[in-house]
């Protein structure tokens, strides 16, 4: 455990690229934080949320993670949205090569690290193994960061997904403020972990800095102000698929699909055939999909889920029940993107509690 500066956590980006990794990180893009290929972590940036709302703001200070989460999850890059998975040319079937690219992500928070260890799960369980996933995924580097802030939409601690980060990073950070000038109490979670701060050569954290790192999760854990109601919920969903809120809900439901794009769990792919009229040259590529699409649940003669209603009701359960029974575990670690990009602002915690109760 070791006591970081600004510079040495600019220098730990410039060694990841050194050494070969593509870095991923936050960046400041279209007004929202996204994570693409960074060069520096933004500084002071902050925003507000709420249900259906989305703004960045100038913090007055030199924080580097002073925002809570966007649109964007680190899913995209383990996940594609879109690939080739192989094709047909000159009567063969050709494979599309695995990807080896080494990828660092930098500011993995708790609840994003808790979705990347759900994705293992469904990718790389014991039922089924994606090959391009496991590429992937074996030469991932994540350097995550304990939340030092919450938005009104976070629920992490329904979950136990967050704020502090658990185990499955390579580096954990806690940033620091003082006089608005951060500082870093940095731990290690792995040996290549261990390897990093052994090459910083930065001083040890004392006792002090470890407790003021543990008061600043404490204190974002107890700002959190929503709650997912977790004890019986898989059961009480399940008995209420008849429950006349899902009709209700679908009145408001634009079936936009935009809580399953922002959503770092969410898996939904559908393939498609592309042909190259030159060539003749056929893909067979893999795109994200959503249950809210009405061709998702398409099979002859028609889709299964036909209305909003039938369609909220199928990604609600399947999340926060079924996903239960097929991974162990929910689908939802508490991050309340969806609620924050639901253009209507429907609070997924508030229809999960309402669904809990009788008609």
């Amino acid at each position: 455990m070791v006591h970081w500066s600004p510079a040495d956590l600019d220098a730990l980006l410039c060694q990841l690229r050194d050494e070969g990794f593509r870095v991923i990180g936050p960046s400041v893009r279209d007004g929202a934080i996204v994570y693409t290929d960074i060069d520096a972590l933004p500084v002071g940036v902050g925003d507000d949320q709420e249900a259906g709302r989305y703004r960045l703001r100038e913090r007055g200070d030199k924080t580097r993670f002073g925002y809570n989460l966007g649109p964007s999850s680190f899913k995209q890059y383990l996940f594609p949205s879109r690939e080739e998975l192989f094709a047909y040319a000159d009567g063969d079937i050709v494979p599309a090569p695995l990807d080896d690219e080494k990828l660092a992500f930098v500011g993995v928070r708790a609840c994003e690290l808790a979705a990347i260890q759900v994705l293992d799960r469904v990718f790389q369980g014991d039922g089924f193994k994606d090959r391009r996933y496991q590429a992937r995924r074996q030469n991932l580097l994540i350097v995550a960061v304990d939340c030092s802030q919450s938005a009104p939409t976070c629920f992490c601690a329904s979950s136990d997904d967050g704020p502090g980060v658990g185990e499955g990073a390579d580096l954990v950070l806690t940033e620091l403020l003082d006089d608005g000038e951060p500082s870093y109490y940095v731990r290690a979670g792995s040996e290549r972990g261990a390897e990093l701060l052994a090459a910083s050569e930065a001083d040890a954290a004392s006792p002090e800095l470890q407790g003021r790192a543990r008061a600043v999760v404490d204190e974002t854990r107890e700002g959190l102000e929503r709650l997912l109601p977790r004890e019986g919920l898989r059961d009480a969903l399940l008995g209420a698929l008849d429950h006349p809120h899902w009709q209700e809900l679908a009145e408001r439901c634009l079936a936009c699909g935009n809580c399953t794009q922002v959503c770092p769990t969410c898996f939904c792919s559908t393939a498609v055939e592309e042909t190259d009229p030159v060539s003749l040259r056929v893909s067979h590529v893999r795109q994200w999909d959503s249950c809210f699409t009405a061709g998702h649940s398409y099979v002859h003669g028609g889709p299964v889920h036909a209305g909003i209603a039938s369609r909220y009701r199928q990604w609600l359960t399947h999340k926060l029940a079924s996903w239960e029974d097929q991974f162990g575990r929910s689908g939802c670690t508490g991050c309340g993107r969806c609620i924050s990009w639901c253009p209507v602002g429907i609070d997924l915690t508030a229809e999960a509690e309402a669904l809990r109760r009788t008609p």
